[in-house]
């Protein structure tokens, strides 16, 4: 059944037999991933759920007990695009080869309002020399790719490895550089990718930074070396999110920590159940998704190649579907 406010999104309840490959999925493994988050779920519908997954059930038959799957959409077009946690060569210390620096959060960013541009910073310096500098990078698309990600592991010279994780941002909108190259005509929107950006960016040396400045967000962090090196980056719930089992989303549509059924088309299917862990600047609407794909090069690769079409089917517990359908 379905039902929507006006020019607002529709819920429509499914059955657990339409969703594509649900029987052979690992369940067990989703259910782990569910559980680290759990404890953080916000409302009265989550209790009774939350409190059983903590008593490892098996973990199909408590899926298919305590939840119903919603498809949840607003109109706009499905997008599944991947994103990592990179690992890049860093310094604490500024020199001819460590040049671009990524900063923590400046004191003087106002709450709730845009703050200077990428360019503004960029241009005046505003935050150099003000003991803000966390580490240098030896490549300014590294230090940008940094911030779309939102968090990454910085390799020393000594080899020493420190972490950082998204602190805030200065409250302008983020806009794509892979698109405004598309829209420049220097590629096809099948044409890109990480690497076509890097590769530009490479044969036009004198154009790359009034590319950068096209998005004017930009992200501060904070150093997370703390956190053991067996787990991944810390999302928007403040708990690690894990490899193929963790997705950014929008939570004006989907709750954060509630298990979302995939279903991804391309070159690599992926149909699976996945956790609400994390969120995005650039994701937006009820029918996106970012799937985190682990850590490094590899990662970074299989992410890199992801724009793809499908689904998202969101299981709400079943005292909310009546609510929401």
């Amino acid at each position: 059944m379905t039902s929507a406010a006006l020019a607002g999104p529709t819920y429509t309840a499914l059955d657990f037999n339409a969703l594509r490959g649900w029987q052979s999925d690992d369940h067990a493994a989703a259910l782990d991933v569910f559980r680290l988050t759990c404890d953080d779920m916000v409302g009265p519908d989550w209790a009774e759920p939350c409190k059983i997954a903590a008593a490892a059930p098996e973990a199909r038959g408590f899926f298919e007990t305590f939840f119903r799957p919603v498809l949840i959409e607003d109109g706009t077009p499905m997008l599944f695009t991947g994103y990592y946690e990179p690992e890049l060569p860093g310094s604490l210390h500024l020199d001819n080869i460590y040049r671009y620096p990524i900063y923590a959060m400046p004191q003087a960013l106002p709450a709730n309002q845009p703050w200077l541009t990428r360019r503004e910073i960029d241009e005046t310096g505003a935050l150099s020399g003000k003991g803000l500098e966390i580490a240098w990078l030896t490549n300014p698309l590294d230090a940008f790719f940094l911030q779309v990600q939102g968090s990454g592991r910085i390799k020393l010279p000594n080899g020493q490895m420190i972490r950082v994780g998204y602190a805030g941002k200065n409250g302008h909108p983020y806009t794509s550089i892979g698109a405004e190259l598309v829209a420049r005509g220097e590629f096809t929107a099948d044409q890109m990718s990480a690497d076509a950006i890097h590769g530009w960016v490479q044969r036009n040396p004198a154009r790359w930074r009034d590319l950068l400045w096209t998005n004017s967000s930009y992200v501060f962090f904070r150093e997370l070396s703390d956190m053991p090196a067996s787990q991944g980056p810390l999302g928007a719930m403040n708990r690690s999110v894990t490899p193929l089992r963790s997705i950014a989303v929008d939570p004006e549509f989907v709750p954060l920590g509630a298990p979302v059924w995939i279903e991804k088309a391309g070159g690599a299917p992926m149909n699976r159940l996945m956790i609400a862990q994390d969120v995005g600047s650039a994701i937006k609407g009820a029918q996106r998704a970012d799937i985190f794909f682990g850590t490094g090069a590899d990662a970074g690769q299989a992410a890199g190649t992801v724009r793809d079409t499908g689904r998202i089917i969101v299981l709400l517990p079943v005292q909310a579907v009546s609510k929401a359908t």
